[in-house]
């Protein structure tokens, strides 16, 4: 991006940094994530859409598909590995190689729709996974569960009409992006947020909202949206909530996959801008994942 931008390689090298200098990847298995093939991408993609998004690729420097979302010479490669990512994790889980996995990548994917990019997203990683769980003889019900401060327009777009995945998604609103914040459907249970939202306001909308979704749905496998702006540190929300909050959703978020889902979880990070706060939070996240 832009210099200056908060969707900056930092937030990943940091992370990495935080959960290799806490010994947390002591005790978890590291994998390199494979590039998305184009049928995996073209389930949530339009072609014509892909095929754009090839050509616009610069051999230098940076061009903006949106206003605030540029493509360098390997932005698009980083994006298909980040839906890449996440389905060799839908496999790994649904093959018994792993039960739980989390996606340490960027760039963020859940405001991508079919054929727009927007919000520092090009490809839809978590409903490229989605899809991918679905062309499973085995699995015929997905949870998405967003967390992010900001609305998952783009994985909302994909399913409001697919009763297979229930997607469940907590935000602030009004907030970025306006878009399917108030899509009325059995299978999409929006959580919209004040500015200025604590932890235990948070908590409660959250067991209000998602829990009985999810009993009454029972999904086969749960995808995690992890989205850690909503910190109180974090410079593109107004909520305040502590590394406590997400270990909280990420127990609970645990307990329902033993319930339903033979405890099979990958979490996809989202969102997080705040250098410290990111990492302290995707770190308590994934030893609430390994627990």
């Amino acid at each position: 991006m832009d210099p200056g931008h908060p969707e900056r390689p930092e937030r990943l090298s940091t992370l990495l940094r935080h959960l290799k200098e806490t010994g947390i990847l002591e005790d978890v298995d590291v994998y390199e994530a494979s590039p998305a093939q184009r049928p995996d991408l073209a389930r949530v993609h339009g072609e014509s859409y892909l095929d754009a998004l090839d050509r616009v690729v610069p051999e230098s420097g940076l061009v903006h598909v949106t206003l605030d979302t540029a493509m360098g010479p390997r932005s698009l490669d980083a994006a298909k590995a980040v839906a890449g990512a996440a389905v060799d994790g839908v496999r790994m889980v649904l093959e018994e190689r792993k039960q739980r996995v989390f996606c340490a990548v960027r760039p963020p994917g859940h405001h991508a729709e079919e054929s727009a990019a927007m919000g520092f997203c090009f490809l839809n990683g978590i409903a490229v996974a989605a899809m991918a769980a679905l062309e499973d003889d085995r699995i015929d019900r997905v949870a998405v569960l967003d967390f992010d401060v900001h609305h998952g327009n783009g994985t909302v777009a994909a399913f409001m009409d697919n009763p297979s995945v229930l997607v469940c998604s907590s935000f602030q609103h009004p907030h970025y992006p306006y878009r399917y914040f108030d899509v009325d459907r059995p299978n999409i249970v929006n959580t919209p947020l004040p500015a200025g939202t604590r932890g235990i306001e948070f908590r409660n909308a959250v067991e209000r909202d998602w829990l009985s979704a999810l009993d009454d749905f029972k999904p086969q496998l749960i995808l995690v949206s992890a989205g850690f702006d909503g910190h109180a540190d974090d410079p593109l929300g107004d909520f305040l909530l502590t590394e406590d909050d997400f270990a909280w959703v990420t127990r609970l978020i645990a307990d329902a996959s033993n319930r339903h889902a033979e405890g099979r979880i990958v979490s996809v990070l989202e969102g997080g801008y705040d250098l410290d706060a990111l990492s302290q939070c995707a770190a308590v996240h994934l030893q609430g994942l390994c627990s």
